[in-house]
């Protein structure tokens, strides 16, 4: 196994045992980059030359004894939107063309004080406004989406060319492309991680969270990434300082919603049933299986774009009407017509969201995970706009992607994608798990258990 194949776990586990240096890690990493780079376009830059610097700064750290913790030495990537002092942040737009960072964001500078080497920034959907990311390909399928807006990310991931990345997810942009490439997305509950310094798509609605091989890789940069931040708003304080799971599969004891609505509603056959067998798994581990009801879901699709078309649109107001031009076409139609809605519908989005999160608490007083799919479809083929379902229904692609995400958004619950299967054609199927806030513990212990009693995965045959 090349170093660029192991997990985060296992690369940390080595530099702790001086049986790899962070140095060889970072090098591997590199080269796999070089190799696969011109196939999935997940970078818009890549540092070689900082990140090699920086894998010498760790070596001779870990050799003088002074180890800053697992992300010591491990190679990341940023999305592209997140700060990173002196360097563009471009969010993959020509709008920020000649842009700089005049300092860290609170992500970026918590993980370089815990000594992870950034590797590179990557691609977004143009300001995280769209969920296929079309500059990047799939991991599994350079001829299909990356998904998105966090597709470079997730398939830096899964292609080995990076072995953590971080996204942000404001209706599932980090668990969607992690479920496209076969990888796994944590999107923590709204306002544990600060997003100070990371550019907003929809500041009520974004969140920043890993995306890694395995649950326990998120479960470690979780822990390196909350603490409260007064310069984000939105920054919620938290007890507890170590999320690794615990040893062990036994989950007696444990309720699992399966919903008896809505998330097995137009969902793919195949991603049904993959879902359902992990499911199946999970009650083999000793969960306890609860059906559920989910509540207003009639209003989940106009609550989520209520909120996040106007919020986006002020966030972009000044650069719209000057440099309207510089927007891609699908971005920029987006945005103007957050110009066209009226505030009472604004205000009506706010209301729902204020009842979803009420009948959401009330829900998960029943049960303490929900397990559902991911996403509904596993990835189209790049030039696919519309998804057909077997009762004749068509629906576009993004908003099919975003359907079964954005519930955790508007209510703000943790949500956390684990690789489940594949389908026929190869590519990878992806369940959520749905927890009750600030109950990121008991998701990674599930994920954990489930993924410790399947066979190990492997990277994306690039």
């Amino acid at each position: 196994m090349q170093p660029y194949e192991l997990t985060l776990a296992a690369a940390a586990d080595a530099i702790r045992a001086r049986k790899m240096s962070p140095v060889e890690l970072v090098d591997s990493v590199l080269d796999r980059v070089e190799k696969v780079e011109p196939h999935l376009g997940a970078y818009v830059t890549v540092t070689a030359e900082e990140a090699r610097r920086a894998a010498r700064e760790a070596e001779h750290d870990v050799a003088a004894g002074r180890l800053h913790g697992p992300l010591h030495g491990i190679p990341m990537g940023l999305k592209d939107l997140i700060d990173i002092a002196g360097a563009a942040t471009t969010a993959s737009s020509r709008v920020r063309a000649g842009h700089r960072a005049e300092a860290d964001s609170t992500v970026a500078a918590r993980l370089t004080a815990a000594g992870a080497v950034l590797v590179g920034k990557t691609h977004t959907h143009e300001f995280a406004y769209g969920l296929t990311t079309p500059q990047t390909n799939n991991a599994w399928d350079r001829n299909r989406v990356a998904g998105g807006s966090s597709g470079g990310s997730a398939v830096a991931v899964a292609g080995g060319a990076a072995t953590f990345a971080l996204g942000t997810d404001t209706g599932g942009s980090i668990r969607v492309p992690s479920a496209l490439n076969g990888v796994v997305g944590l999107k923590p509950t709204y306002g544990l991680v600060p997003r100070h310094g990371v550019t907003s798509l929809s500041w009520s609605l974004d969140h920043v969270g890993p995306i890694t091989r395995t649950v326990e890789d998120a479960a470690l940069v979780l822990t390196v990434l909350v603490d409260h931040d007064p310069r984000d708003p939105a920054s919620v304080a938290n007890s507890v300082t170590d999320y690794r799971p615990a040893a062990g599969t036994d989950l007696t004891g444990l309720r699992v919603g399966v919903p008896r609505n809505y998330y097995f509603d137009h969902v793919d056959p195949e991603v049904e049933a993959a879902v359902r067998r992990a499911i199946g798994h999970l009650e083999g581990l000793g969960v306890r299986l609860v059906e559920v009801e989910i509540p207003l879901t009639r209003y989940i699709q106009a609550t989520q774009w209520g909120l996040m078309v106007p919020e986006a649109t002020a966030y972009h107001e000044r650069s719209l009407r000057t440099v309207p031009e510089l927007y891609q076409t699908d971005v920029r139609i987006l945005l103007e017509a957050g110009e066209l809605m009226p505030a009472g519908d604004y205000l009506r989005a706010q209301r729902s969201r204020t009842l979803m999160r009420q009948a959401w608490a009330r829900l998960l007083k029943e049960v303490d995970v929900i397990a559902a799919p991911t996403v509904p479809a596993t990835a189209v083929k790049a030039d696919q706009d519309i998804l057909t379902w077997p009762d004749g229904t068509a629906e576009g692609v993004s908003d099919a992607y975003v359907r079964l995400s954005a519930p955790a958004n508007i209510t703000g619950v943790p949500s956390l994608s684990v690789p489940v299967g594949h389908d026929t054609a190869g590519l990878p199927i992806g369940m959520q798990l749905l927890g009750r806030p600030l109950g990121e513990p008991v998701l990674l212990r599930v994920g954990h258990a489930y993924e410790q009693t399947q066979p190990a995965r492997r990277l994306a045959a690039v």
